[in-house]
């Protein structure tokens, strides 16, 4: 397999994209495009071991910068690492393009390279949102901000097909987001976009859903929204997260010293107690000091793997016509190369083939 990926995007490149893509090269012998400026992305590689990986490098010599209007830049910047990685997935050189880079041009350069899906209007981003149960795919979370009813709709039909093939789900419900589970609720695109989705036979649509229950009730296992909503609910969960974790770790960093005081006590005591009454006190005290921060940081950690974006590396951008696979800005090596490995699974599992065949069978909803 071959993924094109931009090594000089993302807040910490070279090194993070490079290290991933060696991890990704190294865990499933594919090749891995190194796009970007040539010379940093050839250091970066001299300090590691690349024997019998395939990891050639194509230079590009422009940067988009995060302050450019994405559509502007892409016209204007044909020989960026973006606009070049996605010629190669266009012309057939490469299987799938991945970048931690300016999300915007990611997006735009797919769209205006890449081209749509037969039948789909606008793009959507498809992010795996942490939920009680698991986990619920949130679509869009990004792509399209001022959306159409038919859009949404659209954007539903594209995470039925990719929950089907990438979670593996054979019957996914669809739930459309919004302030209340009444069909009445929410604003005229949401209203519209609901009485949509109750007339089609191919999905399963169970009407609306709140954050909360998105979150808590795991009713539904695809979340529709348009992007202005989804990208809002997509960084309040990351936030929340982050402030839960904090929180967390600041009141364990608390008890811990209030442990260690009552823990030293049974300790002292077993220095002043004969035979076998030293050693229980002792072992009372370690049990007093080291049993409720453990108990405290062990369901935290686990809580703390689940939320971490790097375990899915990128979010796949849906209807375009081919493999493009926005990761996080700040990602690390492990985040790169989870997110060669969502672009690996969609090539493996034929994401665009299977949707635009999917649309092929199916009504479409036209644009108003």
């Amino acid at each position: 397999m071959r993924i094109v990926l931009d090594a000089s995007g993302g807040d910490h490149a070279p090194q993070a994209t490079v290290a991933g893509a060696i991890a990704a090269a190294r865990a499933w012998g594919d090749q891995i495009i190194l796009v970007g400026d040539e010379a940093s992305i050839r250091a970066e590689l001299a300090k590691h071991d690349t024997s019998n990986l395939d990891l050639p490098v194509v230079d590009a010599p422009e940067m988009i910068e995060m302050t450019e209007h994405p559509a502007q830049a892409i016209r204007r910047k044909r020989n960026s690492s973006v606009a070049i990685g996605l010629r190669l997935v266009r012309d057939g050189e490469a299987d799938a393009f991945v970048s931690a880079g300016h999300s915007g041009a990611t997006m735009a350069g797919a769209l205006f390279i890449l081209g749509r899906i037969r039948g789909i209007e606008r793009p959507c981003l498809v992010t795996h949102f942490p939920t009680v149960h698991g986990h619920a795919l949130l679509l869009d979370s990004g792509a399209t901000t001022d959306c159409k009813p038919e859009y949404l709709v659209q954007f539903a039909q594209m995470g039925n097909v990719y929950a089907q093939k990438i979670a593996n789900i054979a019957m996914p419900r669809i739930g459309l987001l919004a302030n209340g589970e009444e069909a009445n609720k929410g604003d005229k695109l949401v209203q519209d976009t609901h009485g949509l989705l109750q007339q089609r036979s191919d999905l399963t649509f169970i009407g609306n859903i709140e954050p909360k229950d998105m979150l808590i009730n795991g009713s539904a296992d695809v979340v529709v929204a348009d992007g202005f909503v989804g990208n809002l609910v997509l960084k309040f969960g990351e936030g929340v997260f982050k402030m839960i974790t904090t929180a967390a770790s600041n009141n364990i960093k608390a008890e811990w010293r209030k442990n260690l005081v009552l823990g030293l006590l049974p300790a002292l005591v077993a220095l002043i107690l004969p035979g076998k009454g030293r050693w229980r006190a002792l072992i009372a005290g370690l049990t007093g000091l080291t049993l409720p921060a453990s108990m405290a940081v062990a369901p935290l950690l686990a809580l703390r793997k689940r939320m971490d974006y790097r375990s899915h590396g990128g979010a796949p951008l849906l209807g375009v016509n081919g493999i493009a696979i926005v990761a996080h800005g700040k990602s690390d090596a492990l985040a790169i190369q989870n997110a060669i490995g969502q672009a690996r699974n969609a090539v493996e599992q034929r994401v665009v083939a299977t949707i635009s065949h999917a649309l092929e069978t199916v009504e479409l909803v036209p644009s108003a």
